[in-house]
């Protein structure tokens, strides 16, 4: 039996500009990767992400040299050694979870033994702009159950107020992007609170969190930029009171599924989030679903055109029954 690993670098277009604190973009650059093993092949893929240091060169470059060692029989379990929590490790991780349910003939979903809802409502992004385009795109959008609005930069008041205006009755969760600074966070807090906002993500930068245990907020408040995978996880108690797993960042679904088991037993809340991406990567993060308080898999949504084969959505309600494109 002869495995070998191929992976390519993808481009999507998005549906228009997709902005947040740190920058704008008009495409989704991933990493897909395929392995092959006696006539099957398993699928994977990730997003390699600036802020952490990753580009898609580097990692195309980090899998493919991990090829010859999965050729000669690297398992998965000794790669969660080989490389680190990355999205490198997030691609071949989840290829090899979708190749082992084919050997097996079952769902990754039942050999994970995780019990996954056929449906589930999911966050809409909105992105960062003016307070005017941001209310067209919350107007647009008001049929959403949940609706997740970037912010982070001057002015942000004036866009959650707009947005709530013209999006009355929907859930709103904010997410800063490390963009708010120390002494913004009372008003701003504040304004989050009066808008009916029931979740504040990454308000401060990460390096700069360890305030936030002597801040009192009245809307719960969530770490994205601040965890990534089980290291580190436990120190976030009295700072955070949820926590945002993204299988680019713990590595994979072997790591993801760990930090979702562990952050509740910390009495962590859970947002299953992703980067934007394509349904190869919402697939995996799926199995997480069951974990979660607030889901945010829009990533297909906000692009031009997803993968063949890919999920479906329906009014904000993501159907996992109906893609065969993984799992």
């Amino acid at each position: 039996m002869t495995t070998r690993l191929y992976a390519a670098i993808e481009r999507f277009a998005t549906a228009g500009h997709f902005t947040i604190a740190r920058g704008s973009r008009t495409e989704a650059v991933v990493v897909s990767v395929r392995i092959e093993s006696d006539g099957l092949s398993g699928y994977g893929e990730c997003v390699p992400y600036a802020r952490y240091g990753e580009t898609p060169e580097t990692t195309l470059t980090t899998i493919e040299a991990l090829a010859p060692a999965i050729t000669k029989g690297l398992s998965q379990a000794e790669l969660q050694d080989a490389l680190p929590p990355s999205a490198a490790r997030n691609a071949i991780d989840c290829a090899f979870w979708d190749l082992a349910a084919k050997r097996a003939g079952i769902s990754v979903a039942e050999l994970a033994n995780i019990n996954v809802p056929d449906r589930f409502e999911t966050a809409f992004t909105i992105s960062l702009g003016t307070p005017e385009v941001m209310a067209e795109a919350a107007a647009k959008a008001r049929a959403m159950p949940l609706l997740k609005v970037k912010l982070g930069a001057p002015g942000d008041a004036a866009r959650l107020e707009a947005v709530r205006k013209a999006a009355p009755d929907t859930r709103l969760i904010v997410d800063a992007n490390e963009g708010w600074q120390i002494t913004e966070l009372p008003a701003l807090f504040n304004v989050c609170a009066a808008c009916g906002v029931e979740l504040i993500e990454q308000p401060l930068p990460a390096a700069n969190d360890a305030v936030l245990a002597d801040i009192t907020c009245p809307v719960p408040i969530c770490a994205d930029e601040s965890v990534h995978a089980l290291a580190g996880l436990d120190e976030l108690i009295g700072r955070y009171d949820a926590i945002n797993i993204k299988l680019d960042k713990t590595g994979g679904l072997t790591e993801g599924l760990k930090v979702a088991r562990h952050a509740k037993a910390l009495g962590l809340s859970v947002m299953v989030g992703c980067m934007v991406s394509t349904s190869l990567s919402m697939l995996p993060a799926c199995l997480l679903a069951s974990y979660a308080n607030w889901i945010d898999l829009d990533g297909p949504l906000l692009l031009a055109k997803d993968r063949a084969g890919g999920l479906v959505y329906a009014n904000g309600t993501l159907l996992t029954g109906q893609s065969k494109l993984w799992g």
